[in-house]
């Protein structure tokens, strides 16, 4: 028999290490049947469809998440028209908590995977090759399946459970299919909290592969100078000794170049954690820490606790050095969470001051005791993927798409790391910074922008507009030059933005341009609780010199050099 696995990602940057991984699972003798195919939403389903058509399989497994789901719905009923002899199986978090429902809405679905597919699929392969064979082996035999019987009827089997995660074979022996990629890692799976969001709630216990097995797939990474790995460990530092084996062991063979991504829980990070990531090479660690909310009764019925100050001190403390890049995030659309805890949630983690501020919306998950307590707490949400929330008890629909304006501007204005010194001195001429974005979202409202995707340059002169109607009249110099040191740190500009202020400037060479300002812009430091400086409207002369050469590893800004005060 001849089997497929696909897998449809969010972006072409993105790979899907669990369709290499039940490959690699197969036993050798039988891994030449099983071939891959790899897709993105941004494909038109059509162009799928052809292309899964013309590698004919006997059996095709397709990987299933919410950002996907709209994708493969279209695709279930037409794969059935053009191939309806193939064997169709799903598996992922979209399906496997709902695998009768599924198997009911899809009549030319065969199976889903319900247990961990590294045990399933070499067992299914197995099964059917013996089957084809004549042997005496069935569908019965194969562990964490629910599959359609010839009577219509649906069976389950025994659940499947990797015993061992150092029995999880490597999937990046071969960089080929993974070129200009983000490479995705696990060095444990399970999590030691119960978060009523998330799917990890479901999952009992922790589970570890061996130092020696880590340290090894580790430096495999770092031989082949790989740009980014990506853990997908839930909460990575659950154990500080660890945690610590572990960065120092990248920290002992760094190679200069390989990034590496950790999601951190903030309830578990120590003094110890930060103190030594205080000490990693700029740009070689990045950390996301999930905030989710500062409201503590919010919190407690997502059962997750939290110490804010003591989290706000260790965001402080990583951000100091300059040398971790710092992702935080929010959730808006929580039980007890209206719009005015929400600004107060949205101002106290923005007030840290980090790279990323990423503001997401509660996503109802299938098998997830949030999905349970939806009518509870009257949270009402998409029926299709993904599942996000329209209204709460304490939010409502309108308050939502007003929180969705928001979340746009933040990700240009903010998230983008273009605007980072404008933004930051804008911040000092409102209430809080919540007011700011929405003052902003507004203004996008109003003047239609955010149904006209605005080009990069263009949002640079639409936040001065901003600015010059938010100041009203008043001298909005300091913001031109603001708008233009944020420019020049970059992007190496072959022509002159319209909103640079009239000076002597020059382009020594091409990855070197040199500009006069009058304000002691550079000064500034945006990230962390750095204080603006004192004498910031104090005009002067600045010759600075920006080095395209030469960028800061975590902000990907151009290195810069004060030539001289004048």
């Amino acid at each position: 028999m001849k089997y497929l696995l696909a897998a449809i990602n969010a972006k072409y940057i993105h790979s899907s290490p669990a369709v290499y991984l039940l490959r690699e699972s197969v036993p050798p003798a039988l891994r030449g049947l099983v071939g891959i195919a790899e897709y993105t939403i941004n494909e038109y389903p059509d162009q799928i469809l052809a292309s899964i058509f013309r590698q004919k399989p006997d059996l095709l497994a397709i990987s299933c998440y919410i950002w996907n789901e709209r994708c493969v719905d279209w695709l279930l009923p037409e794969l059935a028209k053009v191939l309806p002899d193939t064997q169709i199986w799903l598996g992922g978090p979209e399906v496997c908590y709902r695998g009768e429902e599924v198997l009911q809405k899809y009549p030319s679905v065969t199976g889903v995977f319900l247990g961990e597919g590294e045990v399933s699929f070499p067992a299914l392969v197995k099964a059917l090759e013996r089957e084809s064979a004549n042997e005496s082996m069935t569908l019965e035999d194969v562990p964490g399946i629910l599959f359609r019987q010839s009577n219509g009827a649906f069976l389950k089997t025994a659940p499947a459970l990797v015993p061992d995660l150092d029995s999880l074979p490597f999937i990046y022996d071969d960089l080929t299919p993974f070129e200009n990629r983000i490479l995705y890692y696990e060095s444990s799976r399970g999590c030691p909290f119960s978060c009523a969001y998330c799917l990890s709630s479901r999952e009992e216990g922790l589970r570890f592969k061996s130092l020696p097995a880590v340290f090894g797939q580790l430096q495999f990474f770092l031989d082949h100078q790989v740009r980014q790995v990506k853990f997908l460990d839930r909460s990575f530092n659950c154990g500080q000794e660890r945690t610590l084996a572990i960065w120092s062991y990248l920290k002992e063979h760094d190679n200069g170049v390989t990034n590496f991504h950790f999601e951190l829980e903030p309830q578990l990070l120590t003094k110890d954690e930060v103190d030594f990531l205080q000490t990693l090479r700029p740009g070689q660690v990045k950390v996301e820490i999930g905030v989710q909310t500062t409201n503590e009764k919010a919190l407690a019925a997502l059962g997750r606790r939290a110490d804010f100050a003591r989290l706000s001190r260790d965001v402080s403390a990583l951000l100091a050095p300059g040398n971790i890049h710092v992702h935080l995030d929010l959730i808006a659309g929580l039980p007890h969470e209206d719009l005015a805890s929400f600004r107060q949630s949205f101002n106290d983690v923005y007030r840290l001051h980090p790279h990323e501020l990423q503001l997401g919306f509660l996503k109802v998950l299938h098998g997830t005791p949030i999905k349970e307590q939806a009518r509870r707490f009257g949270i009402s949400y998409l029926d299709k993927a993904p599942y996000e929330v329209l209204s709460t008890n304490w939010l409502t629909y309108e308050e939502i798409i007003h929180l969705k304006q928001v979340e746009e501007v933040l990700e240009i204005y903010y998230n983008s790391g273009q605007f980072s010194a404008a933004m930051r001195v804008l911040e000092e001429s409102f209430p809080d910074p919540f007011a700011m974005y929405e003052a902003l979202a507004d203004f996008y409202d109003r003047n239609g922008l955010f149904v006209q995707t605005p080009a990069r340059i263009r949002r640079y002169t639409i936040l001065l507009d901003f600015i010059k109607e938010q100041l009203a009249g008043k001298d909005t110099a300091l913001f031109e030059e603001l708008l233009t040191w944020d420019l020049y740190l970059r992007e190496n500009m072959k022509s002159r933005p319209s909103f640079a202020p009239p000076g002597v400037y020059q382009k020594r060479r091409e990855d070197l341009h040199e500009e006069i300002f009058h304000y002691p812009v550079h000064q500034i430091r945006p990230f962390g609780s750095n204080p603006l400086p004192d004498r910031l409207r104090e005009t002067g002369d600045f010759r600075v010199r920006f080095d395209y050469s030469r960028r800061d590893p975590v902000t990907r800004n151009a290195s810069i050099e004060l030539l001289r005060e004048i």
